[in-house]
């Protein structure tokens, strides 16, 4: 049970755009709750946060802060947790040392980052350090399966409102390339486990055997697989697509996740860098390596690395001059694709693709066709047959376009594909095993160094929860509902197995498909052109990258999602959409005081939570809040008061006083609860008729650079004093 002094919501605090966003948008959220007698409290998961609580013996009593991370992973295992979690930083290795350096430069004395430790007590920093990278958050929180689609006011915004779709051409040259053999996807194998079973995974090679893990448990009826990328595959992979590429003349692109996956696709994307520049590393790789380069931190550390070295820059050069030109992550800066393995994430960079056309951006600082490189083939079919789908019938129309809904395993850490602890770059050649407690071989490979081995698992409880929860789906829309499975992949051959009996179980083996990601794409594609509507069911990966795909389709952004973990011990938690772009809009913020962060996925969750508060504890009052929040982001929506990209026009700030606004005046004209009534009129009315005064408050903070104190540790008084800049607004709200 929680302590007696746990909120009744608890609002997340995280990084860049959305804590910025926080710092407008929670004193509103504070205000209006303590009216209805609902309390809202914090709680730090953000990447600073984390890195000052995991070190507390470093630091002074005043620096050092509570495992609130800890806290939440404890609390949503109850049936009161009731959490808004907004998008947070998933830190690939660079930005986690980024966020290091600020903090010591705050003054808190943490220890530097060992990229190759020197002796155990480096190797223990080092270890302290990964449970923090990558997507070390999500899989602690999410103790439930997700439900995500459009809200309906958002969904019929831009049905009304359509944003503009690229278009395609039948001729495009884009293309995606995947590995025919090699990778995880052709050698994965896959088994139930029919008794709860300890797994210990050792490497039998020339200097014997290595316990690469031990004592991992797992409870009976969980599917467990088991894969590995060959390193030499791989390069003779990229060695093809870098040539291809300059053959069709086109773009260059690497598409991966080194956040989520944060073991697996660091490797990978290092292994596209010294692929990219081989001649360079062939010449001058043993000089790069005493300079500290590390290719799996991308090119931009690779040139901070060797910038006194003249004539290593000037080989990479001209390498890069024979190379193809490389899709950018921001030309005026000549940032490439591979400069940082965090700036191309794949399930936001992909879908932007091809909501533009198939067109990425160049060196040149204009759009061209792109290789989309996606070595693993386990679901680059997906981005493959869109792409396919898209060049045969051409753009999308979002004013006509029906919705793909998705319900996504993820319950219990399912499915941590690479970024699970159980996978590993293999040091020498030789056979990995995973053997059970009871001397049975589950699964074997027979690898060579430097292949990237991996195991993820599934459990029995979140399984059929999952496909349950995508029942009650179905029977609340009636929509076209699809299993993403393939029956000639290992693992989801075992997930098959639970899931045709469940269905012929409940007599709904009728309303289901199952299908393969790429026919599956095929499908909802078309069933959405078409106007109607379908259910994407699928693990936790492909709900990773399909609640991108879709709602930047559909809505151009998936921000604006709805997403809700219906918590398997009956608590909720509440998912504000991604952050993607969150990096872009600090950056511009920073420089220009205007933030284009669109909090609609805050206000989705908001409405969600209050109503899940009002059936939780039997509040009335959090319902009617609820509801006036739903009738404020109409509001919202109707009248055209989200965020503008462009300074000296209405932003985030703005969007926050007119959700106020319409949640006061909503609050005001409801008549269930007269002394809710009471309290908001004449705030309602106040900030009616302050408007000119609050609009004008608000538009004379931009256009100048903002001090925030910090990036990723900003100032609270500093960010407060950017993000509340209307005294006006701040003396009506309290």
């Amino acid at each position: 049970m929680m302590a007696e002094n746990t909120p009744d919501i608890i609002y997340t605090k995280v990084d860049e755009a959305p804590e910025l966003a926080s710092a407008s948008l929670l004193p509103i959220i504070e205000s209006f709750a303590k009216a209805a007698g609902v309390s809202v409290g914090t709680k730090d998961i953000s990447l600073a946060g984390r890195i000052i609580a995991t070190f507390p013996e470093v630091l002074t009593e005043e620096q050092r802060q509570s495992d609130d991370l800890a806290e939440l992973g404890k609390l949503v295992k109850t049936p009161e947790a009731n959490v808004i979690k907004l998008p947070n930083i998933s830190a690939s290795v660079p930005q986690l040392v980024e966020a290091i350096e600020e903090l010591q430069s705050q003054g808190y004395a943490l220890p530097d980052y060992p990229y190759e430790p020197a002796n155990d007590e480096e190797k223990a920093i080092q270890a302290k350090y990964d449970t923090i990278k990558g997507s070390a958050v999500n899989p602690v929180l999410r103790e439930g399966n997700s439900d995500r689609r459009a809200a309906a006011a958002v969904k019929k915004y831009a049905q009304n409102n359509p944003h503009r779709m690229g278009d395609w051409s039948a001729d495009s040259k884009t293309r995606v390339a995947a590995m025919s053999g090699g990778d995880f996807f052709s050698n994965e194998e896959a088994a139930t486990l029919d008794k709860d079973a300890t797994a210990k995974i050792v490497l039998d090679g020339a200097s014997g055997e290595t316990v690469l893990k031990e004592g991992v448990s797992y409870p009976a009826g969980t599917v467990v697989d088991a894969t590995y990328m060959s390193a030499k595959a791989l390069d003779a992979f990229l060695a093809e697509e870098i040539e291809k590429t300059k053959q069709e003349g086109v773009l260059f692109s690497l598409h991966m996740k080194a956040t989520m996956m944060k073991v697996s696709d660091p490797i990978i994307f290092g292994h596209a860098v010294k692929e990219f520049l081989k001649p360079v590393f062939e010449k001058y790789g043993d000089e790069m390596k005493a300079a500290g380069v590390n290719p799996n931190s991308g090119l931009g550390a690779l040139l901070d690395r060797v910038a006194d070295k003249p004539e290593i820059k000037a080989e990479i050069d001209k390498v890069m001059a024979d190379r193809p030109p490389m899709y950018m992550v921001d030309s005026g800066k000549g940032i490439t694709n591979l400069h940082v393995p965090s700036d191309v994430i794949i399930d936001a960079s992909m879908p932007a693709l091809i909501k533009a056309g198939g067109k990425g951006w160049g060196p040149d600082d204009a759009q061209h066709d792109t290789n989309c490189v996606i070595p693993d083939n386990s679901y680059a079919p997906v981005y493959d047959e869109a792409i396919a789908f898209f060049k045969e019938n051409g753009k999308m129309d979002p004013a006509t376009a029906g919705t793909v809904q998705n319900i996504g395993l993820m319950a219990q850490k399912a499915e941590e594909y690479g970024s699970h602890p159980t996978t590993f770059e293999i040091p020498e050649d030789g056979v990995v095993k995973m053997v059970l407690d009871d001397g049975t071989v589950l699964h074997e490979h027979k690898v060579e160094a430097g292949d990237i081995w991996r195991s993820a698992s599934a459990r029995k409880a979140p399984i059929e929860d999952w496909v349950n929860l995508a029942i009650e789906r179905q029977k609340a829309t009636g929509y076209r509902a699809i299993f993403w499975l393939d029956e000639a992949r290992a693992h989801d051959a075992e997930l098959i197995k639970y899931v045709k009996p469940i269905l012929e179980a409940k007599g709904v083996a009728d309303k289901f498909e199952i299908m393969a990601p790429r026919e599956a794409t095929r499908a909802s594609l078309e069933t959405i052109t078409k106007g109607e509507n379908t259910i994407a069911i699928t693990g936790n990966v492909l709900r990773d990258y399909l609640t991108d795909l879709f709602p930047i389709l559909e809505l151009a952004t998936s921000a604006k999602m709805l997403s809700i973990v219906k918590l398997m011990n009956g608590g909720g938690l509440f998912e504000t959409g991604a952050g993607g772009s969150a990096p872009k809009h600090v950056d511009q913020l920073m420089e220009e005081n205007h933030l284009r962060w669109d909090s609609l996925g805050e206000f989705c969750a908001l409405g969600e939570s209050f109503k899940f508060l009002a059936d939780q504890k039997d509040n009335a009052k959090a319902r009617i809040l609820g509801d006036a929040v739903e009738a404020a982001t109409q509001g919202v929506l109707d009248n055209g008061r989200s965020p503008s990209r462009k300074v000296g026009e209405p932003d985030n700030r703005d969007s926050h006083y007119w959700f106020a606004r319409y949640w006061a005046e909503a609050l005001a004209a409801q008549g269930n609860d007269a002394d809710l009534a009471a309290h908001f009129a004449p705030i309602a009315k106040a900030l009616a008729e302050k408007e000119s005064e609050i609009v004008s408050e608000l538009a004379a903070a931009q256009g100048k650079p903002a001090d925030l104190g910090g990036y990723y540790h900003g100032d609270p008084a500093k960010v407060s004093s950017v993000m509340r800049p209307s005294a006006t607004l701040n003396s009506i709200i309290g």
